[in-house]
């Protein structure tokens, strides 16, 4: 999968991201977080990896929801997600490896928006512990291809890093050197399913469709994909599959 250069700059759609709350009521409400229309799974294990600039409490509905569908889900142990991107992966290496050895079976992986694509760098380099990968709202075919105030916000992450790790310029950029660029690019070896909104208003909607990956839309927020009534019922669907 080779990644293409971001394209012209894009302004995204801020306001649209404000439906967050309206998408969590329509959540709650919904026979799908009582796991009435859902199918149930039989305790394999799912790891979930939050986005850029959040942590794993982000995920504390969907963590909560899976465990009473009958999945085992493990959080991945992220406060702040704005670390380095190679130092990030190799923290959530060990900790899968923890959870396959604890669950004895392969791990499906949920990352959003960034957190997909340390799930996917993840899958490359651990492979034989890796189930699958589910990214929600992730640019995995171009991983900076998201509006200006993103990457802004990239941009002081970055500078952060220059100043913590000296010796790595280019860390948060395409250029960065280190192996997780080249796992990220990597052919896939689990399957990867991409859920992704054409409303996006954090991440360009065509770079979360990538070629390698089965792809599966929804409508709403990027912020809102992790308590979005839709993605939850994929989600059923896909960690039921053998």
């Amino acid at each position: 999968m080779a990644e293409l250069p971001p394209p012209m700059r894009w302004w995204g759609r801020p306001f649209g991201e404000a439906r967050v709350h309206l998408e969590m009521a329509r959540l709650l409400v919904s026979d799908t977080w009582r796991g009435h229309d859902v199918p149930h799974g039989d305790g394999a294990p799912v790891l979930l990896v939050p986005g850029f600039l959040a942590g794993d409490v982000t995920l504390t509905v969907l963590h909560d929801w899976l465990r009473r569908i009958g999945h085992r889900s493990y959080r991945s142990g992220i406060a702040w997600n704005v670390d380095c991107s190679e130092a990030a992966v190799r923290r959530l290496d060990r900790r899968l490896a923890e959870v396959a050895d604890r669950a004895g079976a392969p791990v499906t992986i949920i990352g959003h928006s960034r957190g997909g694509l340390l799930a996917r760098a993840l899958a490359s380099r651990s492979p034989s512990l890796v189930r699958r990968v589910v990214a929600l709202g992730s640019p995995l075919a171009s991983q900076l291809d998201a509006s200006v105030l993103t990457l802004a916000a990239v941009s002081g992450a970055r500078v952060a890093q220059n100043v913590v790790r000296p010796h790595r310029p280019l860390c948060l950029t395409v250029r960065c050197p280190c192996p997780f660029g080249a796992d990220l690019v990597a052919p896939a070896a689990p399957p990867v399913v991409a859920i992704w909104s054409g409303q996006d208003g954090i991440v360009r909607p065509s770079a979360c469709r990538p070629e390698d990956a089965e792809a599966l839309e929804v409508r709403g927020s990027h912020v809102g994909l992790g308590v979005n009534v839709e993605v939850y019922r994929h989600l059923a669907e896909v960690l039921v599959r053998p």
